[in-house]
């Protein structure tokens, strides 16, 4: 095998097996790397406890590029309304009210990055390297190198950091970020339901912090329940019957009778960003860029529109002839998305104040809120197109347009 790309992905995840799918076919030579291949799916198998809600944008994404056949023939749950609530105030978001036929969908995580691997198989021009063990990263503005732990060296023009938050891609290109660690934990739970499909995500406000419903086909759903470390700590703990009490009297009565737990975990919440996505030889993607808050679940979503936008840049520079790892191209992704996201987790930040916070004039204020977007058309309109993916300048990809023919 010929071990020079021009472009090196470090990391095929989710956004990094996008990316490879998005310059398949590009003329480019690519090369995506990744340590830990997903377990293969089976119908029967019980569900995972990861899970995301894909917008409208990020399907667009996935179904130009192709993916989308292989989600919607393992698993996917389509959802048609999103309920978001708190004490008096409350709004309910409909597809049809915008005329669209779904708001998103939620997948498991492991069955879009299989989707996404399998996809890459499809491009000559695209080499995927699973698993591997990277041993060293040496980035130079001239050209970067990896170093398998099987002795191969792969070097490459342009180095993808799409290797998550702790991105040693990142790290070996000396570029900062800023951040800070919540005051919050998620528990995450998989559960059994007294109700058939469901078709609504909702989200209810609490003093301690929101709990969240997530849809999955069947009976089935995945249970977000944000709170202090130390009562996330204690809930993890508790043997099912316990915590099916502890459910029971926290979360609305409109869940339905919550039957079984099949799988729990929890995890911290921090906000990352990164100070540049971009700089000679190397480009950030995804939770190496920016880490946000999960509360309305946009991580992966635009991480996956940092994949589309990276694309679009790179294949219309190797049309004109352009290095593509040059930071005057490079920039232009990173003008295409870092003030969007920091938009998008400024917005989270301050939900998460705002309804993190039980002082009475800020909860009457929030409940107003809430109130008036159920009443006013143009604003309910207004948070289904963010929730949807679909606002500000959108990478052709998410407006389903092939970037290449």
């Amino acid at each position: 095998m010929n071990n020079e790309f021009d472009v090196l992905i470090v990391g095929g995840g989710m956004v990094g097996a996008t990316l490879g799918c998005a310059l398949g076919d590009s003329g480019l030579k690519v090369a995506v790397l990744e340590d830990a291949p997903p377990e293969g799916f089976a119908p029967d198998q019980a569900f995972d406890l990861r899970v995301s809600a894909v917008s409208i944008a990020s399907a667009n994404i996935l179904k130009t590029l192709g993916v989308w056949r292989g989600i919607a023939a393992r698993r996917v749950c389509p959802y048609r309304r999103m309920r978001v609530w708190e004490d008096r105030g409350d709004v309910e978001f409909r597809s049809e009210e915008i005329n669209e036929p779904v708001l998103g969908h939620i997948v498991e995580n492991r069955i879009i990055q299989l989707s996404a691997l399998e996809r890459l198989k499809d491009y000559s021009n695209v080499t995927l390297l699973c698993p591997v063990k990277t041993k060293g990263i040496s980035y130079a503005a001239s050209g970067s190198s990896v170093e398998l732990e099987d002795g191969r060296i792969l070097k490459a023009r342009l180095l993808v950091a799409a290797d998550g938050g702790f991105s040693r891609v990142r790290q070996a290109a000396g570029m900062g970020v800023s951040g800070w660690d919540y005051e919050q934990h998620a528990l995450v739970l998989t559960v059994d339901t007294g109700y058939g499909q469901q078709d609504i995500t909702w989200q209810r406000f609490t003093p301690v912090g929101p709990q969240a419903l997530l849809p999955l086909p069947g009976a089935h759903a995945s249970l977000v329940w944000y709170n202090t470390p130390e009562e996330v700590k204690r809930l993890k703990a508790l043997p099912d019957d316990r915590l099916l009490v502890e459910l029971s009297q926290t979360f609305p009565g409109c869940l339905g009778e919550i039957k079984a737990i099949t799988a729990r975990g929890s995890f911290p919440l921090r906000r990352q960003h990164a100070l540049r996505y971009a700089k000679e030889g190397v480009a950030l993607i995804g939770d190496a860029a920016h880490m946000i808050h999960p509360l309305a679940g946009q991580g992966v979503n635009i991480g996956l529109l940092d994949a589309a936008a990276l694309a679009e840049v790179l294949i219309a520079a190797h049309k004109q002839g352009a290095d593509i790892a040059d930071l005057s191209i490079l920039s232009k992704y990173e003008t295409m998305r870092r003030r969007n996201n920091l938009l998008m987790m400024t917005v989270m930040d301050a939900f998460y104040r705002a309804f993190g916070s039980n002082v009475a004039p800020l909860r009457w204020v929030r409940n107003l809120g809430l109130g008036v977007a159920e009443r006013l058309k143009p604003a309910k309109k207004l948070a289904m197109s963010y929730a949807m993916g679909l606002n500000g300048t959108l990478p052709k990809l998410a407006q389903g347009e092939a970037l290449v023919g």
